[in-house]
This record gives structure tokens, sequence and C-alpha cells, in this order.
């Protein structure tokens, strides 16, 4: 079920002491998109309004769709957790930037094992998805958990029937660590999924996971910990089994090089590092570079620039991992150099930043 993050007019703050926009100024901010950022969308865009009194109304429908709203010109910005590809970007006119980042994790319905008491691997998590691992007690998931009852059932795979970045990261990692998954499924926003069956989004599939005994699924870290998932411990690069935690997730974007990355395009599924999370990616924004209507992109760049300079506490507390400072910068500098209005004018300057 597709969520939207919708908070009440800002006169209703004024007892609060928020400072009101006044009439020639946008005060409500349209965006779509990926599930993934989704909880801390949300946790921003309540912090912003009492804030300022300016709205953020964002439909959770998945980065499919939240593209194709961008490309419709239906909202004022799209979320994807799938890259644009620096083609199609300057196919379109449009820029993208990382705005967050965070873990995608299998998480499992198996009455009597707790979260971080099972081990997969890559290969093995792979074949899960192919539907060639059928039951929890197969010898494969035994041979990864010596001293584990695992139970005689059947697997249920689930996974997301919409087009979605949480799959795009999902996918990539299983493309990387599985040869027959890469040749036979690959890795995309959608793809044709050889088992199970689908929920929408990251919250449809926490809630087939949580209803089904023996399922396994795939959602941000976020959806797990609120739902209070069992999540599974997973087999690094390095060899290590980790859990996904924010230190993880970190250790993972350490060695991100965002500055050689045209349009940012930069995917950080299955990286080197003892303790790196190996699936971990970044979640994108996506505007127009010729602004047809600069003053609500410039609402935008402002409200995304509030949440990279005093947001950071609020991603932390949700397990996301903020960008890095030096790469905001980088941002900033795109927005001053790449945004533009139809007359050429810059719609962001280096004043305008909320530091």
């Amino acid at each position: 079920m597709s969520k939207r993050i919708v908070f009440l007019a800002a006169v209703a703050l004024l007892s609060l002491g928020a400072v009101v926009p006044s009439q020639a100024e946008v005060n409500q901010i349209n965006g779509a998109g990926a599930t993934f950022p989704y909880p801390i969308y949300a946790k921003w865009a309540d912090a912003y309004h009492k804030a300022t009194g300016i709205q953020l109304n964002y439909q959770s429908i998945g980065s499919g769709g939240g593209v194709r709203q961008i490309k419709q010109n239906t909202v004022d910005f799209g979320a994807s957790d799938a890259p644009m590809k620096p083609e199609e970007l300057d196919k379109y006119g449009m820029i993208q930037w990382p705005q967050v980042m965070g873990g995608v994790v299998p998480v499992v319905n198996l009455p009597g094992i707790g979260s971080g008491e099972i081990r997969l691997d890559g290969t093995t998590l792979a074949d899960i998805f192919l539907g060639r691992i059928k039951k929890w007690n197969d010898k494969r998931i035994a041979a990864l958990n010596p001293g584990v009852n695992l139970p005689a059932k059947a697997i249920t795979v689930v996974h997301r029937s919409d087009g979605s970045g949480t799959t795009f990261i999902f996918t990539n990692y299983l493309t990387k660590v599985s040869p027959t998954w890469a040749k036979d499924v690959g890795g995309a926003k959608a793809v044709s999924w050889p088992a199970g069956v689908g929920g929408k989004g990251n919250e449809g599939v926490a809630s087939y996971v949580k209803r089904i005994k023996g399922a396994i699924g795939y959602v941000e870290y976020a959806y797990a910990l609120q739902n209070k998932m069992t999540y599974t411990l997973l087999r690094n690069k390095s060899g290590n089994y980790v859990a996904p935690t924010s230190a993880n997730f970190q250790a993972a974007a350490a060695g991100a090089e965002w500055g050689k990355a045209r349009h940012y395009y930069l995917i950080l599924t299955d990286q080197p590092g003892a303790k790196a999370w190996p699936i971990t990616g970044a979640s994108f924004i996506i505007v127009y570079a010729k602004a047809k209507q600069p003053e609500h992109t410039a609402a935008v760049l402002k409200f995304f620039d509030w949440c990279f300079h005093h947001g950071q506490k609020m991603a932390d507390a949700l397990d996301y991992v903020p960008m890095p400072d030096k790469v905001v910068k980088m941002v900033e500098t795109t927005w001053a150099k790449d945004i533009r209005t139809l007359d050429g004018a810059p719609v962001w300057t280096e004043g305008m930043s909320q530091k």
C-alpha cells in the first residue's frame, strides 16, 4: 500500500511559533517515488513543517513511479533508489543527487528464531529467490548454520510487485554474487521473478513476511526495525558475517567516490571492507535542470539542503547514513552550476544554504 506524507496546513502551526510563508511563496512541495527512504522523509518533513510552515506531500509509490511522474511533470521532484543513468538524465534534461544512504535486508518469519540467528551467503540467498532451495532445513542453509534448529518448513519467497529501487539494489547485489542470477534474472527495478509472491512497496513486502510462516523477503532496514522483523546475517565480500547496522552501512559507503561518478551514478552493493553490509544503497532525488517552475524547484532544494544540514541526527536515529559533508558541498555546487530558469538564471545560490 502506498503511503503519502501530508502535514497540516501551515496556519495550524501558528501556536507552535512556526514561520508561515507568505502567499507569494511556495507552501507545499510535491514529490513521489521510492519507499526505501519514506521513514526518514516523513521525519524530515514533519520537522521542516514545524520549522518553516512548508509542507511536503510525498507519495511513496516506488522508484519506478517516481521516475515516471517527474518525467510527466506531475511532481516537483522524483525519488529513486535506482539512479538514472547519465545518458537518460541528459536525454530528459534532468539532474540527480544522492540524498541519504541505507541498507536493504533479508527478513524472515521463522518462529523461535530471532534476528541475527541465521546466516546466509550471497549464492545461497540467490538460490532461495531463484526457487532452487525450497525448505529451510536444506543442506546448504544447514551448512551455514551449524547448531541452529532449522525447521523442515517450505520457504515462501516474497518480492516487490511494483517497480522498485529497493528491488534494484537487492537484485544488483544478487547479480554480483550469483552468475546464475546474473544470467537468468538480472538486476533492475522490476524483474521476472522465478518464484514467490509480490507485495507493493516495502510496506507490502513487510506485511506478507509477517503473515506467512516460512517467508523470506527484503525490505529497507527502517521497515525491519519498525515492524520488529527478524533479519539474517549476510556474508560480505571480505568473508565476514555481518549484521545490518548503521555502522556497517557506513563501512560499505566509506569508499564511495562520488566525485568521479557522472551525475552521481554510483551503486554501493558488495563493497569491500571487514564490516561492510553487502546490500547498501543510496536514494536519489531527481529534478529538471531547466526549471519550468523555478520557485517550486527552489523550494525543493531548500528542503533537501535543510535535511542535509539539520537532519543528520534524525537519519542516524532511523539507521540511515547521512551524506558526508564533502558530498553535500559537491551537491550544492552542482545545484548552483546546473539548475537554471528557462531564461538561464541560477535557481540556487550559495547564500540559500541552510547551514
